[in-house]
């Protein structure tokens, strides 16, 4: 393993934010990063894993302890099932599917990150979520001491969540497992309506993978959520923050703040989120907060393209991200009596 010491961290994240750890390791090996996770388990060492960093958010101070670059490869796929190493780049696999003629991760395209990283985070866009074609999970178990595989039905996902959120400390992901499609060259249902329009097709229909990939990868563009190093609108974490997902009674007293802010003939986004439950747009909530697309005066802003997205603009500091989103959660509680929580990891640092 590659190891270097007081090493900056900022490169490894989207957000080049951040500063050096303690020591840094690379591992290439799914042995090499079992002995690592080991051995910092055995000595007490804080350990921070590290993918592809487009969802770290690390404090000015950096680590103190060791951080593990996950850079194992592997890409293996047999009919319609593949396995992805979890340090597989995220869009060249997806790429790869859609030119073997699988559907099924296809409106994934553009997200940056690992593989290992998507089940975490139940990782979704454009009508599509990685829990609807992951099969297994193989995990390192660092309170059994032993890799295990984990069926689709025990890794409890639901929206942006997982087994592998809930408890951060006990599993590490090594290898990802899916079954994909074959729909003769066409995609899976397109079910996100912007994607439908943008194909000209009805919500349900399918399309050539490869419409269905490139227009994702357009819209994304579009957004700044594709990464760009010369578009500091990209140098981002992409969606700060989730969704919220609000009881019937929450919901109610929401939309009562809505038409006393706004009027009575506003009605906020309302998505079906299960048993007495509603999803909304936490971009519409900014927005209608006052936080615009490009806000801000500082080293740290809103995105120019999409206002779920905090940036650094060249020259930020943590800090300075930080601040704007506390600025942010606190004007859309202000306004709306809903709490934002965030995407991203924090580490060292909170809201």
């Amino acid at each position: 393993m590659q190891e270097l010491h007081d090493a900056p961290l900022a490169p490894l994240t989207t957000f080049r934010l951040g500063g050096p750890a303690t020591r840094l390791l690379t591992a290439t090996t799914d042995a090499e990063v079992i002995a690592a996770v080991r051995e910092a388990d055995d000595t007490g060492t804080p350990l921070l894993l590290i993918g592809g960093g487009s969802n770290l958010v690390i404090g000015d101070k950096g680590f103190a302890g060791t951080a593990l670059v996950i850079a194992t490869k592997g890409f293996e796929l047999e009919g319609t099932r593949l396995e992805l190493a979890a340090g597989e780049v995220w869009t060249d696999a997806v790429a790869r599917t859609a030119e073997a003629g699988l559907a099924g991760i296809e409106c994934l395209a553009g997200i940056p990150g690992s593989a290992g990283a998507t089940p975490i985070q139940n990782v979704g866009a454009y009508g599509q979520e990685v829990s609807s074609t992951i099969t297994e999970v193989v995990a390192y178990d660092r309170r059994t001491h032993e890799t295990v595989t984990l069926p689709n039905a025990d890794c409890a996902f639901s929206y942006r969540h997982s087994r592998f959120k809930a408890d951060p400390e006990r599993y590490v992901v090594l290898r990802v497992r899916f079954e994909l499609e074959d729909a003769a060259g066409l995609s899976g249902p397109v079910r996100y309506a912007e994607t439908a329009r943008a194909l000209g097709v009805e919500p349900g229909d399918r399309v050539p993978l490869a419409a269905a990939r490139e227009t994702v990868l357009k819209l994304r563009s579009g957004k700044g959520m594709v990464l760009d190093p010369e578009d500091h609108d990209t140098w981002s974490a992409g969606s700060f923050f989730t969704n919220p997902i609000l009881t019937d009674a929450e919901f109610a007293a929401f939309h009562a703040r809505v038409r006393e802010r706004l009027g009575d003939d506003v009605m906020p986004p309302a998505y079906p989120a299960g048993d007495s439950h509603t999803k909304t747009s936490a971009a519409w909530l900014i927005d209608k907060a006052g936080f615009t697309k490009g806000y801000g005066s500082g080293r740290a802003r809103i995105s120019t393209k999409h206002t779920l997205a905090l940036t650094n603009r060249g020259d930020a500091t943590t800090e300075d991200l930080l601040a704007l989103a506390r600025e942010v959660v606190a004007g859309v509680h202000d306004a709306f009596g809903i709490t934002l929580v965030n995407e991203p990891v924090t580490v060292g640092v909170s809201l």
